[in-house]
């Protein structure tokens, strides 16, 4: 089975992971997301998927695109 099927937010209005801004509703909107994905438990294999396809935009495993580019900057660095 697709891990995709066990994710927490499978019954989920997809809007809801692509906030159009991060203040305001948008800052809400991304806070209701990441409280989804916390209870997930394919949170890790989702982030993993966001970041093996290169994907800048939404919330995926929890965060936004830009702790996404922070956690990639941050590990190239370390290497």
């Amino acid at each position: 089975m697709d891990w995709r099927h066990r994710a927490a937010c499978r019954d989920e209005d997809p809007e809801l992971f692509f906030p159009v801004t991060d203040m305001g509703p948008g800052a809400r909107q991304a806070e209701k997301a990441k409280s989804i994905c916390a209870t997930c438990p394919v949170r890790e294999r989702c982030l993993q998927f966001a970041l093996d396809n290169g994907l800048n935009y939404g919330i995926f495993g929890g965060m936004t695109e830009q702790e996404r580019a922070d956690l990639v900057r941050r590990s190239a660095h370390a290497a």
